[in-house]
């Protein structure tokens, strides 16, 4: 998606200059915290290279329910769109290149090229089928089930994620998920 903004702005002389500088690239060490649960989100971040993790800490426990790689959107959409306290934590799992941009440039984007708009919504809808999923597999599936889902589904994650975020994801322990890869 990013690639795709940024070669439409670099091809579209009429906009070009208005555009240019309102990504902010970064290259963001494992574990850095790029909003804080109750913070108010002012960016949008495209991930270059690397993997973010949205999470929340419940009880001193740490709990994880979405992962995001290349190429992809990641904010607290709540908390941009309505200028709210954000819900939760956005984190970088490994080194990580994202390019940030303000919520008043994303929506001039959207406006300019409403294409575009499209696509991020699309983005959005798949989230929230995601969160869907990940509900009903807590309320239906054992741990087991849950993890042979996501070795199949989402193999990306099992081999880039540390176990004990996977663990977190899966709602179970990390000893937890150690006995049901053993089993296999």
């Amino acid at each position: 998606m990013i690639d795709e903004l940024i070669k439409k702005i670099s091809e579209d002389k009429e906009n070009r200059d208005r555009f240019e500088n309102i990504f902010i690239e970064r290259q963001v060490a494992a574990r850095t915290v790029l909003l804080n649960e109750g913070e108010i989100a002012c960016y949008i971040h495209f991930i270059k290279k690397g993997c973010l993790r949205e999470c929340f800490n419940k009880d001193g426990k740490d709990i994880t329910f979405q992962f995001f790689f290349e190429g992809q959107p990641v904010a607290s959409i709540d908390s941009v769109m309505n200028n709210i306290p954000s819900l939760f934590s956005i984190e970088s799992i490994e080194p990580t290149t994202i390019l940030s941009v303000k919520k008043q440039d994303f929506e001039m984007l959207l406006l300019t090229y409403p294409e575009l708009k499209d696509k991020f919504q699309s983005f959005i809808f798949q989230r929230f089928s995601n969160y869907a999923r990940l509900f009903l597999s807590r309320i239906k599936d054992t741990p087991q089930e849950r993890y042979e889902d996501l070795v199949k589904n989402q193999p990306n994650i099992i081999k880039r994620i540390p176990q004990h975020y996977i663990a977190s994801y899966l709602g179970i322990t990390p000893v937890s998920l150690s006995r049901i890869r053993n089993r296999k």
